[in-house]
Order: structure tokens, then sequence, then C-alpha cells
């Protein structure tokens, strides 16, 4: 098609043909070399569904927390309306010029978001034949007296027709008072919210108020914001949500410690979850978001994470491993340990025998299935013991002894050998109270591996019980014996209580209650030993556990300025185009124009000269594009470089790496140094 003009002009052409788009399956991703996309598909859909499962636990966790919170706030608001319609009440309230008040303490700023998207009282604030002149309102018209008009305007069209004054407590809710949420206290001028409470409380008959606080740090900021004369006018009542460390033990505890989900982490997996949780946001979002990125690439980087699901399922997908998978086995690093410890008949059969493989694994992952389910109960029952010892030598919380008992062997630390001298010197109370926290862990497990343990520890109970049949015995009886000591006198009496004593302190003989607290404290000791030992420990652990805290720590970590350096002189790690590699110390040509602006001045000293920088920029650009720079044709190509590089640098300045100077016309000064 030809065109013509008389001027210069873009002209575009629309093809005549429906450009196809490609569509890749987002499984194929799931594709890490080319010699691993059988399972590829699967992998997928077992992470998609577990997933699914997991966002629907902590869902439902979070629905019940705010259920809670919600109930309680209702209850505070239909308490506070009925004292606007009670007299006696409403009257009390008055006198003291004071305003229902809701303090809710929350750790998410988006939760009280929700909640006034779920109050949604939506009212006219005129009657229809007046709508127009509410949009005329000027700003000096707007009052608390307009506040007061309206509100009795609303009332009396929605509500009965009788006397404000009349009005008892069966009227409820017919016509409410205005809830007002504040939902970020700390960020209100504070000026402003004093004249209005001060304002308000003055307008509750014509105008009454409830107030919501939205508060994120600690209630105390109510005191810090308003001084005595004004806190003194609100009628203050707190409602808390559970604090962030509580809902991330219970985040833990539904999601990691159970097998109810198969995949797990690793003790340095937690750390960084953990650490980014306590010393950064405080986000439970950010930290399921962090698992499931786990979750994401423990199926992405392990072939075998194909079996990462219930046993049923993971037996029956083991029968069609194929002869590569069975490859995978046999290189995991758990599993050639635990052949070396086989006979040799039977690691001739394992390494070369496929259906005798497949049996063993299959037999292997039950196992490591019932191990877990020991595991999680022993390390619920140990946490029991240790949470109330004095300086909490094994951590306060579970998260913290879960992750000593990931690393190593926790009975070979000091703690637990500190831990354990505590639990000999515990009270009898305070030794049955634990006991029957134990006792209820084991007995609500469904799996009957440790029932033996519900039973023994139901047996100590008992012969706890039976100590103290047996000390009344023994008061009754000794009560009469010492009538014989009361006839001597008080020399011959000393005598003999210091003979006593002494006689105690040599025998060294254990009473009933402690040699009965010893069998205990060693029961336990038994268990952990017998039960706790690390994962590692356990052949096809990397099946279900993801260990790749530096892959994570990539990701999650915030190191905005390498990661800006690596793109700006490595694109090709983001861009992951062949035709960006290049070696190191090279430039190369057909990089974007910031790359190539970027490593250029990585290549000058303080002051970078911008006439010399273009020059370069410009031969490096065509040298990429086959176009001679000095040719009597390409003026307007070299605007248009010089365009670029113009943009190039005012991106670079943007992003802090240069800034004008006065000190040399035409130059820039460089602010980076080093590698970044």
């Amino acid at each position: 098609m030809a065109t013509s003009s008389v001027s210069k002009g873009c002209f575009v052409f629309k093809p005549h043909f429906k450009k196809r788009k490609l569509s890749v399956p987002v499984e194929n991703y799931f594709n890490k070399g080319k010699n691993e996309t059988e399972d590829s598909k699967l992998r997928f859909e077992t992470y998609h569904l577990m997933w699914q499962q997991m966002k629907c636990e902590t869902e439902q966790l979070q629905e019940e927390l705010n259920k809670n919170l919600f109930d309680s706030l209702i209850e505070f608001l239909q308490k506070s309306h009925s004292g606007f319609q009670n007299s006696r009440d409403w009257g009390c309230q008055i006198k003291l010029q004071e305003i229902p008040t809701a303090a809710l303490v929350l750790d998410l700023k988006h939760f009280l978001q929700k909640l006034v998207s779920q109050l949604d009282c939506r009212v006219d604030v005129k009657p229809k034949e007046e709508e127009s002149v509410q949009f005329t309102l000027k700003k000096t018209q707007c009052s608390m007296d307009l506040l007061s008009s309206w509100y009795m305007t609303v009332t009396q069209k929605t509500g009965p027709k009788m006397p404000s004054k009349k009005r008892t407590t069966s009227s409820h809710w017919q016509s409410p008072p205005v809830v007002l949420i504040l939902k970020d206290l700390e960020s209100f001028t504070t000026k402003v919210l004093q004249d209005f409470i001060i304002i308000s409380s003055q307008h509750l008959y014509e105008f009454p108020l409830i107030l919501i606080f939205g508060i994120a740090t600690s209630p105390i900021i109510i005191h810090r914001l308003l001084p005595h004369a004004v806190s003194s006018l609100l009628c203050i009542e707190l409602f808390h949500s559970l604090s962030c460390k509580e809902h991330l033990n219970t985040i833990l505890d539904k999601l990691l410690l159970t097998m109810q989900f198969p995949f797990k982490i690793s003790e340095k997996v937690l750390q960084v979850l953990t650490n980014i949780f306590l010393y950064h946001d405080f986000s439970i979002q950010n930290f399921i978001k962090g698992l499931q990125l786990s979750l994401l690439e423990h199926f992405y980087s392990q072939p075998l994470s194909v079996l990462c699901c219930n046993i049923p399922e993971a037996k029956r997908r083991i029968n069609f491993l194929s002869v590569n998978q069975c490859e995978n086995i046999r290189r995991l690093p758990s599993f050639r340990r635990y052949v070396e410890k086989q006979a040799s008949e039977k690691q001739v059969a394992l390494l070369t025998n496929e259906k005798f493989l497949k049996e063993e694994t299959q037999s292997l992952l039950e196992n490591l299935y019932i191990y877990h389910i020991n595991y999680f109960l022993v390390l619920r029952c140990l946490h029991h013991f240790t949470s109330s010892l004095p300086k909490y030598p094994l951590g306060r919380q579970i998260r913290e002894l879960y992750c000593t008992c990931l690393e190593k062997n926790i009975w070979d630390s000091e703690e637990y050998a500190s831990a354990l001298q505590l639990l000999r010197m515990l009270a009898k109370d305070e030794l049955m109270t634990i006991l029957q926290k134990c006792f209820k862990v084991f007995n609500s497990s469904s799996e009957k591996q440790l029932g033996s343990t519900a039973k023994r520890i139901e047996e100590f109970l008992a012969e706890f019980q039976s100590l103290d049949v047996e000390a009344k015995e023994e008061e009754e009886a000794s009560g009469s014996q010492p009538k014989g000591l009361q006839k001597t006198d008080l020399y011959h009496l000393q005598k003999s209580l210091l003979e006593m004593k002494e006689l105690r302190r040599t025998s060294k003989k254990q009473t009933k209650f402690e040699v009965l607290r010893e069998r205990v404290v060693n029961f336990i000791d038994y268990l952990v030993r017998k039960y706790l030992l690390p994962p590692e420990t356990q052949p096809l652990q990397e099946v279900l556990y993801f260990g790749a805290a530096h892959t994570l720590r990539e990701h999650l970590n915030a190191a905005p300025r390498i990661a800006l350096h690596t793109a700006l002189n490595n694109p090709y790690y983001y861009l992951k185009n062949e035709a960006l590699k290049s070696e190191e110390g090279c430039i190369p040509n057909i990089a974007p124009d910031i790359c190539i602006a970027y490593k250029l001045h990585l290549e000058c000293s303080r002051l970078i000269n911008l006439v010399d920088w273009s020059e370069a920029f410009a031969t490096v650009v065509t040298a990429a594009e086959k176009i001679d720079a000095n040719s009597a044709t390409s003026e307007e190509m070299n605007e248009i470089i010089h365009a670029r590089f113009i943009r190039a640098v005012s991106e670079l300045e943007l992003l802090g790496f240069i800034k004008p100077t006065k000190q040399k016309t035409d130059h820039v000064a460089r602010l980076t140094w080093g590698g970044c």
C-alpha cells in the first residue's frame, strides 16, 4: 500500500491476520531441567490443592478470631444504644457528658476497613426534593447544629412518630445513634480530635454519638493524644484482638504442627520466616505468603515432591514412578545413608531392583508419617513441661522449642539439662497439672501409636493421688505418738530434734513423692530421646521438607540496592534473554539503554563528563544497530540516540546514582562506588 503526503507523517497499517497468543500452561513452569518434565503437571496440581487447603484453614481461623471481636463490639453498641433509649441510664451519661467509646487494639490496619464496610450504614441526608441543596452547602455551614438537624430529619423519617422523650428500650434500633469509626487514631490531628470530642459532648441530646477508635500501638495512646479534660468526656471500653505472637503460634499449630498437611519446612526456613515477622513487620499475611512461597519452591525444585501428599495417594503414585524418579530416590542423601546401614543383600536390591525399591519407599513414607505423629505429640507434651519453668530455658513459645528440635538432638544441649534440673524441683500440684495437660494431648490423638503413653501418664496421676491418701493416714497415725516427747524438758526435746535432722541429712533417703517425681522426669526424658529425633535422621525426609533458606531469603529479605545493581549490570539475570549474555566486564550492545549508561558510568571517576559519556553511549548503541555515527545521513538517528541517552541519564539520577554539580560545566557527580 503506497502513501504520499506533502509533509512528513507516521502511518499505521493494521495487519489483516489475527495474531495468535502463545499461551503456556502454568504447570510448564515446574519443569526444572529438560529431563524432569514428566511429573510437572501432577506436582503443580498437588501444590495447588495443598495450598487451597492451607489457605482455607487460615481463613477459617481468621474468621473465628474476627467473629469473637465483632460479637463483643456489637454487644457494646447494643448496650450503648439501649443507654440512649433508656432515660435513666442515658440521663446519667448525659449528666457526665460521656461519649460511649470503643477502643479496638489491632495489629492489622486493614482489619478496621473491613469492619467499616460490613457496617454499611447508608441513609439519605436530605429528602429527595432537597437533594440538590446538600451539594451546594458551604464549608462554613457545616456545624454540629446542621448534624443535629440531619439526625432529627432522619429519625423522624425512619422512626416511629412519637416524641423522643416517650421512647423506651422497646423501640430498640428504630433511632440508633451515629457510629463514627476512626480507623487509625494515631494519624489524627490532636487538636482537631480534641475539639470535636468537646463539641460533640455538648450536643449528645440532639446528636447521639458512639466513637470507635482503631489503635495499632497501645491503649495508652488515647491519654497521650487527649488531655484529662477531654478523655474524661469519653466512656471507654477496650476490645483486644489476638496479639501477633499468639496469632503466629496458632497459624503454626494449624499448618505445620500437624500431619493434615504433609509439607514441612526446615529449621533455617522457619527462622527466616519468624525473623522477618518478629523484627520487620509483625504481619501474619506476609508470614502466610512466605509459607506459600516455600510450598511453591518445594514443589518446583524437588521432583520427588509429587509424593508430598496423603499416605494412600502417595503409595498409589509410587507404583507409577518412572525409572528417572527411582534414580532420584536413590540419589537422596537421607536414602543413601539408610542404604549404607542395611545388609549387603538388601543394598543390592535397593540399588538394582525397582520393584523392591518401590515397596521399600512405601514402607519408609508410612514410617515417616508415623514419625511425625509421634513427634508432634511428644513436642506438645514437652512444651507443657518447659513453658512455665523459670527463665524459660527451652523457650516460652512452642515455635522456639520446635526450632531447637528441628536443628539438633535437643537432649545434647545445656538448656535441656537445665530444664530437667528445674523439673526435678516442681511441686506436686504443678506436676499433676502438667500431667493432666499431657494426658489430654495423647488422649485426643486419633492415632494409637502412643496409646500406652497416655495410659502410663494416667497411672502416674493415680499414684500422685494415692500419695495424698497415705499422707493423711500418716498424719492421723502420728497424732498420738508425740505425747511421750511432750513430757520431756526443753533440752532433751531440742537434742532429739537435732538428732532426727542429722539422721535425715546423712541418710539422704528420698520421700515417696521425690521418687515418683524422678520417675516422671525420667519417663519424659525417655520420650524425648526416642521420638524427638531431628527430621534429617529420617529416610526420604527431602520429600516433605523444604530447606532452601537461601532461596527464600533472596525473595523475601529486602536488598533493593543489590537487586538494582544486578539488574542494571547484568540484565540477563532477570530477563533471561540469551542475547543479553556477555562476558564479565563487557557491555552488551543490545542491552536496555539504562543498563548501557549504568555500566559506562561505573568506569568513570567522581565527576562524569556528559559529552564523553554521550559519545561512549552512542558508540555502543550504533554498534548494535550497525549504523555509522559519523555519516551525514545519520543526523536524525543521532538525535534519537541523544534523546535516549538523556532519558537514561534522567533515570539514573532518579534512582540516586548521579546528581547535578556546579563544580564543572557539563558534568554530573557520581554518588555510588564499588560494585554498587
